[in-house]
């Protein structure tokens, strides 16, 4: 094995492997910035170009390429609250309010490390835990994924705000949307008002575009300044930013492994798990009052679980040809084109290659962040133009970005009308998050729903794995309102005790 790692890490760096793992990577970076198009769109549309490559150019490119999206997705979400990426929505909900209190350097800087270190963690995984992880992957069935997506509908408590009842509201308009489009029972149109654009449901894409992006163009407008209020921070920013990500280093760590585990999951992947990271990072902090309005962690944990998903979701796909992800499904094509059988021989007669993905996860994620760092600061001054210059092309980006998932004009009127939407939660007040969460899980609590009724009855709430995740959920639903109850018992102790002393 150590001998396979060490000739894949060279072989990285011959003709024509590497110059192959620049040129995906410079795709990746841009695909990353523009809104809307994302890497599942480029890696269909790149596939075709890896016919007649070696196995490892080939993967090198498309590696390249994928490893980064998401990256350099998290720089538009900060800058200007339009996902670059759908997976990298949950950074827009502290990223971009930094943005605009002048912090938009420390906000990219702690993005990029996060990102960095999500990635090494993911493919460490990757190198170690594959044979660990095959009686795993085995024992997770459809009761086990319904159970999981409702822990996930746990983490709408942490994303709700002060307001638990309008995030539950706002979660249930999510389930609401998610229910549009074919039943999956019947296989009939539902909720599609005779549109046959809405037979394969409503775009995430879209509705996240229009959600967080829209008003705050109109915020923008409406005010008539720069995107930073106060001005955009110096270089010192810059390193803040890096220093954060090792002073919270424990939200970091643990967001990356949240984010390989649901990778490794087959049908979750980092649209999921970048809201679980992002639950997890307030959960998991003793100060939340600043989530929502600016705060770093809650840039680090979907930065770091983003990226660290790719590494997780590779490992089902490696090792038992199991796609973790519609990204992994045509990932697999490439297996097919180069002849390739993912299974025992990727362990064995090709470990080569095997330990090449490992490498070239981390060496694209490195020239990455090396390069977004050299073009931080100019990046940062966007934040400082004047408003009225940025808005024709940060609307021109929103609607792209509505358009570019399905090329369908439909998205757009949906992208402009939860714009309209946005707005009114703003107004009233209302979380935007558990709307994107709810819209996320709902298809998988329905499709693993009746699956599971048909196969196993109501018998399958009970099955021990079943069992154990929803106990978990249940301690995620009530840990906060204790932490809460017996953080105000001790402050009530410490002011009898105070009284008496005086």
């Amino acid at each position: 094995m150590i001998e396979a790692l060490v000739s894949s890490l060279l072989n990285v760096f011959t003709y024509p492997t590497f110059p192959f793992l620049l040129i995906g990577i410079l795709i990746g970076f841009v695909i990353g910035i523009l809104p809307g198009i994302g890497g599942l769109v480029t890696l269909a549309l790149m596939l075709p170009f890896t016919f007649g490559m070696k196995p490892v150019a080939a993967f090198a490119f498309l590696l390249g390429m994928l490893s980064v999206t998401a990256t350099t997705g998290d720089l538009t979400s900060i800058l200007f609250g339009i996902p670059g990426e759908s997976i990298t929505a949950a950074t827009i909900v502290d990223g971009h309010p930094m943005a605009k209190k002048g912090e938009a350097g420390r906000a990219m800087a702690a993005a990029l490390m996060s990102s960095l270190l999500g990635a090494i963690t993911g493919a460490i995984v990757l190198a170690a835990s594959i044979p660990v992880v095959v009686p795993l992957v085995l024992t997770f069935k459809s009761p086990e994924f319904f159970a999981l997506a409702l822990v996930g509908i746990t983490f709408v408590v942490s994303l709700s705000g002060k307001s638990k009842l309008k995030g539950m509201l706002s979660a249930g308009l999510g389930f609401v949307l998610a229910m549009v489009g074919l039943d999956p029972q019947s296989g009939m149109p539902r909720y599609t008002m005779g549109i046959p654009q809405l037979w394969d449901g409503v775009g995430l894409v879209p509705v996240t575009v229009g959600l967080f992006a829209i008003p705050e163009v109109v915020d923008l407008w409406v005010k008539g300044t720069s995107i930073a209020e106060r001005g955009s921070e110096s270089l010192r920013g810059v390193w803040q930013g890096v220093k954060d990500t090792f002073i919270y280093w424990g939200i970091t760590l643990r967001c990356s492994m949240i984010g390989t585990f649901i990778g490794i999951i087959p049908g979750l992947g980092a649209g999921v798990s970048q809201w679980v990271a992002y639950a997890h990072a307030v959960q998991s902090s003793a100060d939340k009052s600043r989530f929502g309005m600016g705060d770093v962690r809650g840039v680090l944990g979907p930065g770091a679980a983003n990226n660290s998903s790719l590494g997780g979701a590779l490992i089902p796909t490696i090792a038992f040809g199991v796609p973790g992800s519609p990204t992994m499904a045509i990932l697999l094509g490439a297996f097919l084109i180069q002849g390739l059988v993912p299974g025992p021989d990727m362990l064995t007669k090709h470990l080569d290659l095997t330990f090449a993905f490992v490498w070239l996860i981390v060496i694209s994620n490195l020239i990455t962040v090396a390069l977004c760092f050299l073009f931080l600061n100019q990046l940062a001054k966007i934040t400082c133009v004047r408003g009225a210059l940025l808005i024709p092309g940060i609307l021109l980006l929103v609607l792209l970005g509505g358009y570019a998932e399905s090329k369908s004009i439909l998205d757009m009127g949906i992208t402009l009308l939860f714009g309209f939407i946005g707005l009114l939660m703003v107004y009233l007040d209302w979380p935007r998050p558990p709307l994107i969460l709810g819209l996320v899980l709902g298809k998988l609590v329905e499709r693993n729903f009746f699956i599971s009724y048909q196969l196993h009855g109501s018998g399958f709430l009970f099955r021990p794995m079943v069992i154990v995740i929803l106990l978990i959920g249940v301690a995620a639903l009530f840990l906060p309102v204790l932490q809460a109850f017996l953080s105000k018992r001790l402050g009530l102790k410490e002011e009898v005790f105070v009284s008496k002393e005086d």
